[in-house]
């Protein structure tokens, strides 16, 4: 938007468009090592104690030897997307601007492929950065149906997984999600509507609701994420999208007596499904 070569000056086309001048001659600087190193940590932590909050993962970290405030671990929680997950009070309090869905799952029997499908996103930490992948998830099969990568968390990457997991498998009967505002907005909204099923969210904070697609993330993260270091984006797709292929088609299961998610949802498919 700014032309350096304009006649007119910097300060003045800063000012005709509304942005400030340090806007303008803003570079941004590479994120130290020592950070990305401790948002690596966190990742961990966070995943092996997801109730813990930023004052818990500060002590943690103390206990590694790493000394940082309560403040900058809060920081990056945020940056990277994660929160403790727990019931937090004052649950029915919702965001002005979005919808809030109330949990549909709460005592229903989900036994077959597409009854129930769950979105979530996770962090991805690269060499240098990270990334952010979003799943589509059959709840009864545990199958990833479709995923996307992006190097930023709006709505539109979980709208493209969605949109694609619904042209390769038909619609769900319901989707499942946190109260995120990838999810509460009304892009993402519109187009659960538009395929025609329900649109259920956990309970703000409560991991249990969506206990399946923590899992997930585990098994992504230790069985891939955290043996690679990604050294580009392009390398995060390809690992993500490799390791989800083994995961569905070859990793065998506890809770499937040792099946694959593939054999559970190909076998659990109503008829007219399979037919289509």
């Amino acid at each position: 938007m700014i032309d350096r070569d304009h006649r007119l000056p910097v300060k003045r086309q800063a000012e005709l468009l509304g942005i400030s001048r340090g806007t303008v001659y803003y570079q941004p600087a590479p994120i130290p090592e020592a950070e990305l190193a401790l948002m690596r940590r966190i990742d961990r932590l966070h995943l092996d104690h997801p109730y813990a909050g930023s004052r818990m993962l500060r002590d943690l970290l103390r206990l590694q030897g790493v000394e940082v405030g309560r403040r900058h671990v809060g920081t990056l929680m945020r940056r990277m997307g994660i929160q403790a997950l727990y019931r937090k009070p004052n649950t029915s309090r919702k965001h002005p601007a979005h919808a809030v869905f109330p949990y549909a799952l709460r005592g229903l029997a989900i036994e077959r492929a597409n009854q129930v499908w769950a979105l979530d996103i996770t962090y991805i930490p690269m060499a240098r950065g990270w990334v952010y992948l979003v799943a589509v998830l059959d709840w009864a099969s545990r199958r990833v149906l479709a995923h996307r990568v992006s190097i930023t968390m709006e709505a539109d990457f979980c709208v493209e997984a969605l949109r694609e997991a619904v042209a390769r498998w038909g619609a769900p009967e319901i989707v499942n999600t946190d109260q995120g505002s990838q999810f509460s907005g009304a892009e993402f909204v519109a187009e659960v509507a538009r395929i025609g099923a329900r649109q259920s969210m956990d309970g703000r904070g409560c991991w249990r609701d969506n206990v399946f697609v923590e899992r997930l993330w585990r098994s992504v993260k230790y069985e891939e994420v955290y043996l690679k270091a990604y050294d580009s984006v392009s390398a995060a797709r390809q690992g993500t999208a490799t390791y989800l292929d083994f995961y569905n088609s070859r990793r065998p299961h506890q809770s499937h007596d040792g099946r694959t998610p593939d054999m559970i949802y190909f076998g659990t498919l109503q008829p007219q499904a399979q037919a289509a």
